[in-house]
């Protein structure tokens, strides 16, 4: 509980995720062996290597010392450096005769090393200069004035001690990109497979092709076997329902036909008309269910549409058959153009103004882009429906009479199911709510851009 804003932090891509699994191990252990291992080891390395070199310092220094002046001291002591390979200037160059700190690059970590130690153990140190890098200077006071003593650096401390380091980092980028396609390749029959599911549940089949580790082939499989089995159920209830049609309207017809040829006299013929309007009633329903059960069978593929026309022409052909329907805020033609089955979205645009229409005097139909969805608002001027009931109106076959007004017409309780149908398929949803305009019912079409 205490990490859970860790959370928010990692990638939410399974490739972030496998990619921050490979670097934190191997940034982790070479900060580790850098800082715990080779810092340490090139430091006792450099400290040996100085505790050696303060010595002949402090020889030639004494030379020098004990020499009546500076011309005797000076030869005295190139005896013992030429051997020692130490450059002596006495009197000392001016450059670093007028230095009055020590000199080293930032980043020369065992510098440091090297001059505590000098400084701890050979007396009377003006400065150090390290700057060059491969070369070290310093003065030392002697009895005969300041002595300037040269020497390579390797002397000191070990050459290149970083070279270890940066090997480590090259062949860690070289194994973490070998391991990240190796990783990339088990990552995308997963990625394929989380593709092929995705369209399915939008009402598209893609090839998919079991590949990858042996779990991974086992979901792939899985999956495959589930959306033969639900093809096959489609299948299957698309014949059913074609036989059922044809069975049905068959007797319909017939009544349809004796009751047109019965012999009424005057008395009757308004019982023969109330069975004709029930005979009409039961055509209807069937047709509305046929029409229902046959919609995921005859879908049609996706295809880039621009939603805000599509919304734009739903209206005004409404307008233009009478219905009390405006266009609220829309956006400009071309910029909201997203992946949708046309004729799936204007039957859900049109089932909604057509429920507004019916539980209301008046219909506002909007279009409100957003972020990675996009909604579509139809608002109406009815009684709305209960909040504890609006889950409930979009069940299939259910009509909510006491919360809507039926003086506009019977409906079958399918228009709303129908439109939730069509939004789940394309990976979206329909949710109900109030409008704060018309006080009614407003249904928003979601969607994914």
């Amino acid at each position: 509980m205490k990490f859970t804003w860790l959370k928010h932090l990692m990638p939410r891509g399974l490739y972030g995720r496998a990619a921050l699994i490979l670097l934190v191990p191997v940034v982790t252990i070479q900060l580790v062996v850098s800082i715990v291992f080779i810092q340490r080891h090139f430091e006792r390395v450099t400290l040996q290597m100085t505790s050696t070199m303060q010595r002949e310092i402090v020889l030639i220094a004494t030379t020098v010392s004990g020499q009546a002046d500076a011309a005797r001291g000076l030869m005295a002591a190139r005896k013992l450096a030429d051997p020692l390979q130490l450059a002596l200037e006495l009197p000392p160059k001016a450059d670093l005769l007028a230095q009055t700190t020590d000199l080293r690059r930032f980043f020369d970590l065992t510098g440091l090393v090297v001059i505590e130690t000098l400084r701890a153990n050979v007396p009377g140190i003006r400065v150090i200069d390290l700057s060059d890098g491969s070369y070290v200077r310093l003065i030392v006071d002697t009895d005969n004035g300041p002595l300037q003593i040269g020497f390579q650096r390797i002397r000191v401390s070990a050459s290149n001690p970083h070279q270890l380091l940066v090997l480590m980092v090259a062949v860690g980028l070289l194994m973490t990109a070998v391991a990240y396609l190796f990783l990339r390749n088990q990552l995308r029959p997963i990625r394929r497979l989380a593709l092929a599911a995705d369209a399915f549940g939008k009402g598209r089949s893609i090839p998919y092709r079991v590949a990858g580790a042996s779990e991974v082939r086992s979901a792939g499989a899985a999956f495959l076997d589930m959306r033969n089995r639900i093809d096959r159920h489609i299948e299957q209830r698309t014949m059913m329902l074609s036989a059922i049609s044809h069975d049905l309207r068959t007797p319909l017809t017939r009544l349809r036909l004796g009751l047109s040829m019965l012999p009424v006299d005057q008395d009757g013929q308004d019982d023969v008309a109330e069975m004709e309007r029930d005979v009409d009633e039961m055509g209807r329903l069937i047709d509305a269910f046929l029409d229902f059960a046959h919609r995921d069978a005859t879908a049609a593929p996706a295809e880039r549409t621009d939603l805000a026309e599509l919304v734009r022409a739903q209206v005004i052909q409404g307008e233009r058959v009478g219905q009390a329907v405006q266009l609220g805020p829309c956006p400009d033609a071309g910029l909201v153009v997203i992946q949708l089955r046309p004729d799936d979205i204007r039957r859900a645009v049109s089932n909604l103004i057509g429920n507004a229409i019916r539980y209301g005097s008046q219909a506002e139909v909007s279009v409100f882009p957003a972020g990675r969805t996009v909604r579509i608002v139809v608002e109406d001027a009815g009684p709305g429906i209960a909040p504890e009931r609006r889950e409930e109106a979009m069940r299939p076959f259910t009509r909510l009479d006491p919360a809507r007004n039926q003086d506009r017409g019977q409906g079958v309780g399918l228009g709303l199911s129908i439109c939730a149908d069509i939004a789940r398929s394309h990976g979206g949803r329909l949710q109900l709510g109030q409008s704060p305009s018309l006080g009614g019912l407003k249904a928003e079409l979601i969607l994914p851009r």
